[in-house]
């Protein structure tokens, strides 16, 4: 089942297509055709956000410009103090101090190992956490740790849904991400007008474990048409193409791609100090690998990115942006 929030203006909730009769109809709240809606705005809740990078910091800003109690916890407690300096709100010495009481309890760290850390033991959140509350995972991490989680939590009377984001460090900060999420229909229609404040579009694929798994895909097309992109503008400048008209014809035909507007006029001008870092990628696609082999598949292109990758991390060019891939074919 499939659920989006909100539909674009003018768009209907149930077909994506215009709107018509169906949509002006007073629906049952919560659904519509098996959509499911929020079916008011956020009321203020109690928060907790753990991890705050580049994602999570502006993420947890969103909640707390909603009107929102939040509390914060960061390892580095720097991080935290400036985060309260800019948006108010508190923060706390441990994931488990941050959880209590509250309702909600976001992470949005490294990777599984980094989830396990923030979320396990004493001073983890589930300690902290309140019966009924609900724990939400933003990490892009193995399906597999999500349906761990999702039993830990069960086992402390607590509830769980992975929601891996994608967007970028610019989707986090002008609240445009697009949320995937696994979980039970009840409890996404209960994050969704909260996760509003920073997702343009909350999307529910199915049980815990199809939001990291619809993340994997994401980020295997992502790298396909960065490697793409990567090798046609090695053609482009040996033949010396204008890149940025290039770009604007490319962009009018079937070649149209995010990464194509946005990576490729700096892919060419050798720009990488932004953006979504090559490590990141480099362990995204290695849960893409891991997720492949458990399903019994071979994915060719992705392993290929996958050592490109390795190489550069070696190189240490592993806090480029991750479209660094096209000095791979430059050298």
């Amino acid at each position: 089942m499939r659920a989006i929030f909100p539909p674009p203006p003018g768009r209907s909730a149930c077909t994506g297509g215009p709107c018509s009769e169906c949509c002006k109809k007073s629906p049952p709240p919560g659904k519509v055709r098996g959509v499911i809606h929020p079916s008011k705005e956020a009321q203020a809740m109690k928060l907790a956000f753990i991890g705050l990078g580049v994602m999570g910091f502006p993420m947890a800003g969103h909640l707390r410009q909603a009107g929102h109690e939040v509390c914060v916890y960061n390892r580095s407690p720097q991080k935290a103090a400036d985060w309260v300096a800019r948006f108010g709100g508190s923060r706390a010495d441990t994931p488990a101090e941050a959880a209590q009481g509250a309702d909600l309890v976001m992470l949005c760290v490294g990777n599984d190992d980094d989830v396990r850390a923030v979320v396990y033991g004493e001073q983890g959140a589930l300690a902290g956490m309140k019966a009924g509350a609900l724990l939400i995972d933003h990490t892009t991490t193995s399906a597999e740790l999500a349906e761990e989680l999702a039993g830990k939590a069960a086992e402390r009377g607590a509830r769980f849904i992975d929601a891996p984001v994608s967007g970028g460090q610019l989707g986090a900060e002008n609240g445009a991400l697009t949320v995937m999420i696994g979980g039970a229909e009840a409890d996404v229609a209960e994050a969704a007008p909260v996760l509003a404040a920073y997702g343009k579009k909350v999307t529910r694929l199915g049980p815990v474990g199809s939001g990291q798994r619809c993340k994997m895909v994401n980020q295997i097309c992502v790298i396909g048409a960065v490697q793409g992109i990567a090798e046609g503008l090695m053609i482009a400048k040996k033949a010396g193409l204008d890149i940025a008209t290039l770009i604007e014809v490319l962009a009018g035909g079937a070649a149209q791609s995010w990464q194509l507007q946005n990576r490729a006029q700096t892919m060419a001008e050798g720009k990488f100090d932004f953006g979504f870092a090559a490590q990141w990628m480099h362990k995204d696609l290695g849960i893409c690998l891991d997720e492949a082999r458990r399903q019994g598949l071979t994915l060719p292109l992705t392993e290929q990115v996958h050592q490109v990758y390795e190489a550069l991390l070696a190189e240490g060019l592993g806090r480029c942006d991750s479209t660094v891939v096209i000095k791979a074919l430059e050298s």
